[in-house]
């Protein structure tokens, strides 16, 4: 709900007169309501991205294609000088995500929704600046005796950056929809990278699952207990749940560890790698793709 919340803020401001009232309005409107339905269906318990990933049509495509294609994408969304590039990898993410990969639009939102949030908070910060006076803008507004005001200059470049940085998203969440990890750390060790970041980087990515599903279990059974009957003891209880949760992953860890030492770990975790070939029809197709995205972010403004 607080996604549908900002993303209506920055719909509203960041075309201020730029399109009449009624039409913006009614914009945002439906704009809101998508993300209201949407969160009415969120699943309590989302799939880890490893299960979506191992379940995706595209699991098969080579990972190494997949992955320089996603950094190739990335690469031309952020050097690009306007805003058609990120649009068109925002558009073309969940048609290859959920047409081509046979993915979830529910999962495919909710992976996305967390990250939108923070840049529809930071495209707001871009759009407005400050002022103890009152400034003429395309937008502005007091509060606690302060001015907020946006221009057409902070328009355009809330609307770059933004456009930049979903696009950027979007090309990691179609890797990792489509791609396992242990298949993008074959692709990394391949490459050369040191074993050491490479290690810290599975840890860190599994780390999170466990904490999530620590968190979970927890929550659920300050559920089961009364522990959210209403909003004191809902503070209370998640209190508790995020005080435990520090001691219970470190706990978790030291048993992680333990285990790995069991298993004669050195350096380098290893994991069975499965070598695909590279179809005429992929690699045309990945081509297309970054000749069509390189050729939008030379078009001019």
């Amino acid at each position: 709900m607080v996604t549908g919340i900002l993303s209506m803020a920055f719909v509203w401001f960041l075309f201020a007169g730029k399109a009449p009232n009624t039409i913006l309005a009614a914009a945002c409107i439906a704009l809101g309501a998508f993300f209201w339905h949407f969160s009415r269906h969120q699943h309590d318990h989302p799939l880890p991205i490893d299960i979506i990933a191992q379940s995706s049509k595209l699991n098969g495509v080579n990972a190494s294609l997949k992955f320089w294609t996603v950094l190739a994408s990335i690469a031309i969304c952020i050097s690009s000088k306007n805003c058609y590039t990120g649009i068109f990898l925002m558009a073309i993410a969940p048609v290859i995500a959920v047409y081509a990969g046979g993915m979830d639009f529910d999962h495919y939102l909710q992976i996305l929704m967390l990250p939108l949030g923070f840049l529809l908070l930071s495209g707001l910060s871009l759009l407005f600046s400050v002022s103890m006076t009152q400034i003429e803008g395309v937008a502005s507004f007091r509060a606690l005796g302060i001015w907020f005001y946006a221009t057409t200059s902070s328009q355009a470049m809330a609307a770059l950056v933004v456009s930049r940085a979903l696009g950027a998203v979007s090309c990691l969440c179609i890797l990792s929809v489509t791609t396992r990890m242990p298949d993008i750390i074959a692709v990394l060790r391949r490459s050369h990278c040191p074993d050491a970041i490479i290690d810290l980087m599975y840890l860190v990515y599994r780390y999170i699952f466990i904490l999530m599903s620590l968190h979970h279990e927890m929550h659920d059974a300050a559920k089961s207990r009364l522990g959210m009957k209403d909003y004191k003891t809902s503070l209370r209880s998640t209190g508790m749940v995020y005080a435990n949760l520090l001691a219970r992953s470190y706990h978790f860890a030291a048993k992680n560890f333990d285990a790995m030492e069991s298993r004669c770990y050195d350096t380098g975790i290893r994991f069975l790698e499965h070598s695909t070939k590279i179809t005429m029809t992929q690699g045309w197709v990945c081509a297309v793709l970054l000749a069509v995205g390189a050729a939008l972010s030379l078009m001019p403004l």
